[in-house]
């Protein structure tokens, strides 16, 4: 719940004029539902993606507040952000409840970006890869995948917003662990084509250190997103490795 919308559309103006240079790394991004519009028509001429935070399940009716994947689609987006920590911890969502989310976002054509990621307490317990296991095989019940209709996102609850983050260690073994259920669910071949993002605290420092790693395919960038130079900078990562 950031920028206004002319705070939202002076962002991206900003993040044209620097990523010229960048035509090899895909780029989304995910503004507040009131800017996607405005953020549109801003990156038409680009290649940058359009994404959105949230979607409901059902594709319309009387759900007062809430936005459907056909809305989404007419303001232009292509993904979806489902299952982040904050929907699931502050909204209370559980994994039966993203699976319906994730059917219907795939139903309308668009692709969503699932979030997975532990507690510390979780971690400290050594349950992390109970927790991440549970989480895949809930949300992605009945749903069919293609390896590029569906990206996953690594966000260790624990990194987020607290100036901690994982080292590339850590990362690298849960998105191991991920293939691994990706390739027992569906195949080899699917869970290597996934795209699997790391999603907690990227900052331009430590995305030098991550994004070498050849099992980060990018990152889900949460508060660097919203400081141009920043997320440039973040970009400049990836397009360096």
């Amino acid at each position: 719940m950031n920028k206004t919308v002319p705070e939202s559309v002076e962002l991206v103006r900003q993040l044209k004029e620097g990523l010229n240079r960048y035509s090899d790394v895909d780029i989304a991004i995910c503004p507040p539902f009131t800017s996607l519009s405005p953020v549109h028509r801003e990156i038409q001429e680009t290649k940058i993606l359009l994404g959105a935070q949230n979607v409901h399940y059902e594709s319309s009716g009387a759900f007062t507040g809430e936005i459907s994947a056909t809305m989404l689609i007419s303001c232009g987006c292509k993904l979806v952000i489902l299952g982040h920590s904050e929907r699931r911890r502050l909204f209370g969502e559980d994994n039966q409840l993203i699976n319906k989310k994730i059917q219907t976002a795939l139903n309308a054509g668009l692709v969503p970006i699932l979030c997975v990621g532990e507690t510390i307490e979780q971690r400290e317990q050594n349950i992390t890869s109970d927790v991440i296991r549970t989480q895949l095989t809930e949300s992605l019940d009945r749903v069919h995948l293609t390896g590029d209709n569906l990206i996953i996102a690594y966000e260790p609850v624990w990194a987020i917003g607290t100036g901690k983050t994982a080292t590339p260690e850590q990362v690298v073994s849960v998105h191991r662990l991920i293939r691994t259920i990706l390739t027992e669910r569906y195949s080899k071949d699917i869970a290597e084509k996934t795209r699997i993002l790391y999603g907690g605290s990227i900052k331009p420092e430590n995305a030098k250190t991550l994004f070498p790693e050849p099992e980060i395919d990018g990152g889900l960038v949460g508060g660097a997103s919203l400081d141009a130079g920043k997320f440039i900078r973040i970009i400049e990562a990836a397009h360096s490795c």
